[in-house]
């Protein structure tokens, strides 16, 4: 299994929280209450052309997501 970002996937790919990396502990549990758990699983919808923000949709919603509030989240691809 390869850990990634979710700045290392593209438009259209899934994926799955594997689990939230250390840093910030509000952001941290922030993440967690918006529901970003290990095992929740998600789609890339849109990079913006500078790849910050991404768009999320995850459990039925679109979350936008700052690169660096990305990179907390340590994530695996799901295959088609």
């Amino acid at each position: 299994m390869t850990v990634l970002s979710i700045g290392d996937m593209a438009v259209g790919d899934r994926g799955q929280v594997v689990r939230l990396a250390r840093g910030d502990r509000s952001y941290r549990e922030k993440l967690l209450s918006m529901g970003l758990t290990p095992g929740t699983e998600f789609q890339v919808v849109r990079l913006a052309p500078l790849g910050d923000p991404v768009e999320i949709n995850v459990r039925g919603y679109a979350m936008t997501l700052r690169k660096a509030e990305a990179e907390m989240l340590n994530v695996k691809r799901i295959d088609p």
